[in-house]
């Protein structure tokens, strides 16, 4: 038997498998690869991965020449948590990994084919992007087949599992985000072995969580100034200052407006802060070193709160805790809010979000009336369904995996053959 490789600061259990499978033959320069290395292998070639290229993240990809799609989104993150990762000690690989699958389960169209989905299935248990991420990285993606012939998916280790769970509890009433579905239970049960009784995320899911935070709210805010949804200097206005910091609370609902505008102040003051953008190349290189300065301050501020609380490390899985300074979490709830307020929740995206999901909703119906039209796995997992309610779930799995684009094609292919 292949002995079973393991990585320092992490046990046995955190590197099994759900699925047994032989160890890895292939060999890597200084030995033979980590189970995380292989972990991270997984994610980076899947189908799933290269989907995201063509997944809305803020701006729906073709609308610009310069979008940023759930792909290089999930790439920026993962560059984030691997360097967090390093200073923290836990394994970069695992972290990468975990970033990198992260936003897996999004359907097309983000956080509106998002909420689409959980409305058509409100009765078997909803939708969750989360959750669609476990769904596919332990059934859907086509990689490991288990010797009776049911799909292992990627069969990660128990330690990508549980890094790469967001929500690690199922669905509670009025909370509309969880990290598995009641028929993905035993392996998300087997996934938080070990795991305290709380449900709380472990280490390396925090720094995936907030290597998430930081992308997302200082590459949107980039893209906004770039596109010209932004004009920095509209920040410094007292009433759009006001509604800015009311639509921060949804992001730091513990926040009151003067912290919220003390955490604004302390950006703007700062010597790199883009303060105006004339689009000319040397403030487009001054937008470019402003983003830079902030995930830097966003990811140093992290690094040494949680060293001055638990040590120097490493820090792996259930022994610490990230350690987010308030400061640092306003300053960047209001970053979010900046890109919710002047690049989502414009009039123009409103109405596009209205179409987005009304297709969506369509689409479903559409294929749970044609299952025929369903890709071939789809196809064989309907008919193996028990019920219909399972079948339902096997139509949602279908249209979470497309992109925009193709999306769009199968709605305008159906209805066309329905006329």
């Amino acid at each position: 038997m292949t002995q079973v490789i393991t990585v320092p600061g992490y046990d046995q259990a955190d590197v099994e498998r759900y699925a047994v499978e032989p160890a890895s033959e292939l060999k890597r320069t200084g030995g033979e690869r980590t189970p995380f290395q292989r972990d991270r292998a997984r994610v980076l070639h899947s189908l799933a991965l290269r989907r995201l290229a063509g997944k809305t993240q803020v701006v729906t990809p073709g609308e610009s020449d310069f979008p940023r799609t759930r792909l290089t989104h999930s790439l920026e993150v993962a560059q984030i948590g691997r360097e967090l990762a390093g200073s923290l000690g836990a394994d970069p690989d695992l972290v990468e990994a975990a970033c990198l699958a992260h936003d897996l389960g999004h359907p097309p169209f983000g956080h509106t084919g998002e909420a689409a989905l959980n409305e058509v299935t409100g009765a078997i248990g909803g939708f969750e992007g989360n959750a669609q991420n476990l769904r596919i990285l332990t059934r859907l993606e086509a990689k490991v087949v288990r010797a009776d012939g049911r799909s292992a998916g990627l069969n990660p280790t128990r330690g990508l599992l549980d890094a790469a769970t967001k929500y690690p509890w199922t669905r509670r009433p009025g909370n509309t985000k969880f990290g598995a579905y009641s028929d993905d239970l035993p392996v998300f049960s087997w996934l938080r072995i070990g795991a305290p009784p709380d449900p709380v995320k472990c280490f390396e899911a925090q720094i995936m969580d907030w290597s998430d935070d930081v992308a997302y709210s200082v590459h949107d805010l980039e893209d906004a100034i770039y596109a010209g949804h932004v004009d920095p200097r509209i920040l410094l206005v007292e009433g759009e200052r006001a509604a800015l910091f009311e639509r921060s609370r949804g992001y730091a609902p513990d926040a009151e407006p003067a912290e919220l505008a003390a955490a604004l102040d302390r950006l703007q003051t700062l010597e790199w802060w883009p303060a105006d953008y004339d689009r000319s190349f040397a403030a487009q290189a001054r937008l470019k070193g402003a983003a830079s300065e902030l995930i830097g301050r966003f990811c140093l501020a992290v690094v040494r709160a949680t060293r001055s609380e638990f040590g120097p490390g490493p820090h792996t899985r259930y022994n610490a805790h990230l350690v987010v300074p308030r400061p640092i979490r306003l300053e960047n709830a209001v970053l979010k809010a900046v890109a919710a307020r002047y690049v989502m929740e414009t009039e123009h995206a409103l109405a596009l979000r209205t179409q987005q999901a009304a297709l969506i909703r369509e689409l479903v119906a559409l294929l749970a009336a044609r299952p025929e039209q369903l890709e071939p796995p789809f196809q064989a997992w309907w008919s193996e369904a028990s019920d219909d309610g399972a079948r339902l779930r096997v139509v949602v799995d279908q249209i979470a995996s497309l992109t925009d684009s193709s999306a769009r094609r199968l709605h305008r292919r159906l209805v066309g053959s329905a006329a």
